[in-house]
């Protein structure tokens, strides 16, 4: 099954002009395309009858919702309190200059996307990150040209 047929597929499955629906199908869309693409947007628009600039105002309010693919290594940089006292910025800027993207981006070669979350519940491995959900603890600047090589060489 192709994109587009996914989409509609997907969204025959709610009710038109539900606007309760709105969340709900674009978790579901979300699911199936790994974010949210404007195609997408503008159909679940035409189908319950909502402006695409409202949908895009709900998507965009909360940070669940993407608007690009992830890399094939997804990585998750942790903020919550303890990273955060054990240096978790530092660790942020050096993967933004290794990889050559901003958090919420994903590099050209689509091989990386980065994200920053508020906590991933591994406080005694301060400072953390994930990529595709394998724990890397008590990761420094330094650490991460070697963490970011051991994925490239996969």
């Amino acid at each position: 099954m192709d994109l587009i047929q996914n989409i509609d597929t997907i969204i025959e499955k709610y009710p038109k002009s539900e606007r309760p629906n709105l969340i709900p199908l674009l978790q579901d869309l979300q699911e199936h395309q790994g974010f949210l693409s404007e195609e997408a947007m503008v159909k679940v628009g035409k189908h319950l009858a909502v402006p695409v600039s409202n949908i895009y105002g709900v998507a965009t309010f909360y940070n669940q919702f993407k608007f690009e693919p992830s890399g094939k290594y997804h990585i998750k940089v942790c903020r919550g309190t303890a990273c955060h006292v054990l240096g978790s910025s530092t660790v942020l800027v050096e993967l933004e200059k290794q990889l050559k993207i901003k958090a919420g981006s994903t590099s050209r070669d689509k091989m990386f996307s980065l994200e920053v979350v508020a906590c991933i519940g591994a406080c005694g491995l301060a400072p953390v990150i994930s990529v595709n959900d394998t724990f890397h603890a008590k990761v420094s600047a330094a650490s991460i040209k070697e963490i970011i090589e051991s994925y490239k060489n996969m």
